[in-house]
C-alpha cells in the first residue's frame, strides 16, 4: 500500500469503520512509514479532542417531563391542536434562553479547570501541528541554556533516559498568562510535554491529578514553579515521571 492509497482510509482506519483486510494493510504500512504514522496520530488527537465534554450541552433536567405535562394538560381541555405548536415554540424560546443564560451569568470555570484546558490545548496543538519542540536535542546540557533570557526562569531539565523517558527537546508557550517553557519527553511511542513557569511566592505542594479528553495530567508547584505533565500514558507511568522529575537534583 503506498501513501496515497492509505490516506483516504485514515479517518475509517481511526474510526475502527474498515474491514478487516484493509485494516490490517492500513496497520502494516503506519508501522513502516513514519509520516503516515504522524499523520493518524494527529486524526487520533482531533478525534479525542472532537469528544470532550466542551462541545456538548445536556438540556436542564426535568425539562422534557415539563413539556409532556403541560401539553397532556393542553389536550385534556380539548385546545392542543391550537396550542402544542405554541407551547412547543415556547419551550424552544425557553432552552435557548437557559442555554444563553448560561453561558453569560455562570460563573468562571476554577482557575485549575481553566489552567488544565490550555495544558490540554498546548499538547494537541505540539502533536496536530509536527511543533513538538523548538530547539531539538536529548542533551539536557544544552536544552537548559536554550532557554536562558526567553522566559523568567530557565527550568531544570533532567537525563531520564535510564529510566525510560528520553529527553526530545524543548520549546516555548504560554499558559495561564505566563512565558513558560515545555520539555519533551517520549516513551516508547508516547510523548509528554512537562509545562513549566515561575511562581515566586507559591508554597510548594504535592502533586494532584487530572483527567481531560483522554489525556492524564498531573499539576504541583515547586521552588517557586509551576510543573504540568500532560501526556496519553497511563496514569501510572505518567505518575513515575512526575517522580522521577521531581526528585531530580538541579545542577550547579
Amino acid at each position: 500500500m503506498t501513501c496515497d492509497e492509505l490516506h483516504p482510509l485514515l479517518h475509517g482506519y481511526v474510526d475502527g469503520e474498515l474491514e478487516l483486510s484493509r485494516h490490517l494493510d492500513v496497520e502494516r504500512h503506519l508501522g513502516e512509514c513514519p509520516a503516515c504514522a504522524r499523520d493518524c496520530k494527529r486524526l487520533e488527537v482531533l478525534r479525542a479532542a472532537l469528544r470532550g465534554r466542551s462541545f456538548r450541552f445536556a438540556a436542564p433536567p426535568g425539562l422534557e417531563r415539563c413539556i409532556e405535562r403541560a401539553l397532556r394538560r393542553q389536550d385534556a381541555g380539548g385546545r392542543g391542536r391550537v396550542l402544542r405548536p405554541l407551547l412547543v415554540a415556547v419551550a424552544a424560546a425557553v432552552v435557548v434562553a437557559a442555554v444563553w443564560g448560561a453561558v453569560v451569568f455562570w460563573p468562571a470555570r476554577p482557575a485549575e479547570d481553566r489552567v488544565a484546558r490550555e495544558v490540554v490545548a498546548s499538547h494537541v496543538r505540539s502533536l496536530m501541528a509536527d511543533h513538538l519542540t523548538d530547539f531539538p536535542s536529548s542533551n539536557q546540557h544544552k536544552v537548559k541554556p536554550w532557554f536562558l533570557g526567553k522566559v523568567d526562569v530557565a527550568p531544570e531539565v533532567a537525563d531520564l533516559s535510564k529510566r525510560g523517558f528520553t529527553l526530545a527537546g524543548g520549546r516555548l508557550d504560554y499558559i495561564d498568562d505566563h512565558p513558560a517553557a515545555a520539555l519533551v519527553y517520549h516513551r516508547d511511542q508516547h510523548v509528554v510535554n512537562l509545562l513549566v513557569w515561575s511562581s515566586p511566592g507559591t508554597a510548594d505542594s504535592d502533586p494532584q491529578e487530572l483527567s481531560r479528553q483522554g489525556y492524564q495530567m498531573l499539576w504541583w508547584r515547586q521552588g517557586g514553579r509551576t510543573f504540568w505533565a500532560v501526556s496519553d500514558l497511563n496514569a501510572d507511568d505518567l505518575r513515575a515521571f512526575v517522580e522521577l522529575v521531581r526528585a531530580h537534583k538541579p545542577t550547579r
